[in-house]
């Protein structure tokens, strides 16, 4: 397989990479994050202007046309900077849903709102009690003239308190982890009955906790009872987003780990000259490069039609990705001593968001465990 970048692929990393350079350094960040909405409307307007914001949407909708592969190349590099930004939130979760679920009206209602940075979206999916099992739905949704009727509470709802439109799982028949009767509902997110409080997560990024009573609902992203499915594919492409960050943090955490030991000293020369250390060194670069192959498979897994094939490729996926964030975050901050463990200091922060990204859509452990109740990978004959 040829995995070189394409001409207009390598153009569009070097903008992002060249725009992230000049406007997204590390004490930029932090002046991001601690405005009034956690990040930046300058940097979310320069996103739209090269048009990151409608990248995976499709031209007659008034997107770009860009693949999963295009997106996840920009992910990469937004993990490189730790960006805060809703980009994820919006372009890979919400446009995945909007281009499988959407229909043709909602997409062309939506889709330039979205480009232009005038609209931001947001998956309200996980609820207390459903830890990662995405059918485990508490939040009804009931039939009301032409539209729905939401009544429930969603937590760590990613960029859920900036967001415009809210996409909420909400079950319209059945048991509460019945899998079958669950729907994706488009809701405003300042329509009445719509409670949103935010908060800052671990990692620096915007979460919120959503309370819905009454909240009105007009359009179902594909079939209001069967609507797992695709929200099974919305979160396999949002994965395949996330390992591709993840190698991005990963990067840069060994890159300032390796550049930290050639210059702190002790017993008089570089603690880089040890072999245990360099040894630590080079188990870190053996997990990134592992992770780097896997999310090249994830793009892959999760394209792949049949959807037990999908789930279990990119369960695959979560367990190598979240296993590598850990060793590589862990030794990292060990390397790095006591520095690292500072707010004035990056490597923290990369590690913060390694562990952010592992607990999203379920951790390393719990796609162990489901790929093993599944057969493994390949599956014996």
């Amino acid at each position: 397989m040829d995995f070189d970048l394409t001409e207009e692929q390598s153009l569009l990393v070097d903008s992002v990479r060249k725009l992230l350079s000049d406007k997204y350094g590390f004490e930029q960040r932090k002046a991001y994050i601690a405005s009034e909405r956690g990040w930046s409307q300058e940097m979310w307007s320069s996103f739209a202007e090269l048009g990151l914001l409608g990248l995976p949407f499709a031209e007659e909708d008034g997107g770009f046309g860009a693949g999963l592969t295009d997106t996840c190349l920009i992910a990469e590099q937004f993990g490189r900077s730790l960006v805060v930004e809703p980009w994820f939130s919006t372009a890979v979760i919400g446009g995945s849903a909007l281009r499988h679920g959407g229909s043709a009206a909602l997409r062309q209602e939506l889709v330039p709102q979205v480009a232009a940075g005038e609209a931001r979206l947001a998956l309200a999916q996980q609820e207390r009690q459903s830890r990662y099992d995405l059918f485990d739905v508490a939040t009804t949704a009931k039939k009301s003239g032409s539209g729905w009727v939401l009544n429930g509470n969603k937590g760590m709802v990613i960029h859920g308190d900036s967001a415009t439109h809210l996409i909420v799982s909400a079950r319209v028949a059945g048991g509460q982890r019945d899998k079958a009767g669950i729907g994706l509902f488009v809701v405003e997110a300042g329509a009445p009955g719509v409670t949103v409080r935010g908060f800052r997560t671990v990692d620096g990024q915007r979460a919120a906790e959503v309370i819905l009573e009454n909240a009105p609902a007009q359009h179902a992203l594909g079939e209001a009872e069967n609507g797992l499915p695709l929200l099974e594919k919305v979160v396999a492409e949002s994965i395949a987003a996330l390992s591709f960050e993840a190698v991005g943090c990963m990067d840069v955490a060994h890159a300032m780990t390796l550049d930290y030991m050639k210059t702190r000293e002790q017993f008089g020369r570089p603690i880089g000259s040890f072999q245990a250390l360099q040894h630590r060194a080079a188990d870190m670069l053996v997990a990134i490069e592992q992770s780097r192959s896997m999310s090249y498979y994830a793009v892959q897994a999760a394209e792949e039609s049949d959807a037990d094939e999908r789930r279990r490729g990119i369960a695959a996926v979560k367990v190598q990705i979240g296993r590598a964030s850990r060793l590589v975050g862990q030794q990292s901050i060990q390397l790095h001593g006591g520095i690292a463990m500072t707010m004035e200091y990056a490597c923290g922060h990369y590690f913060k968001r390694l562990t952010v990204n592992d607990g999203l859509f379920g951790n390393a452990d719990f796609h162990l465990r489901a790929l093993a109740d599944e057969g493994g990978l390949v599956k014996a004959a």
